[in-house]
């Protein structure tokens, strides 16, 4: 089963405070400088939350796993990641 497919028997509760930030927009983009592309966060995250656009990262929090893998792979220590609040976010569709 390809990773796409697993992710399909997820379900998400949109929460409209995200729980993912980037603390400093610069330090993305000396990331870029310095790590080339994909940036770490990007390579590690198995749902497409992080995507760049040239100038900027873009966060597409609604689509998370709840991994914790981009605040680990991120070498600047640069996302502010906490789970959702209670009742939101991520759940198993077949428990």
């Amino acid at each position: 089963m390809r990773v796409e497919e697993k992710l399909y028997t997820l379900r998400y509760k949109r929460d409209e405070e995200p729980h993912l930030k980037i603390r400093d927009p610069a330090q993305c983009l000396k990331c870029e400088q310095e790590y080339g592309m994909p940036q770490p966060c990007i390579a590690v995250c198995p749902a497409n939350v992080y995507s760049w656009d040239g100038h900027r990262l873009v966060l597409s929090y609604e689509n998370c796993v709840e991994c914790g893998g981009c605040r680990i792979a991120c070498p600047f220590h640069n996302i502010a990641w906490s789970y959702p609040r209670y009742g939101l976010g991520m759940s198993l569709r077949y428990g």
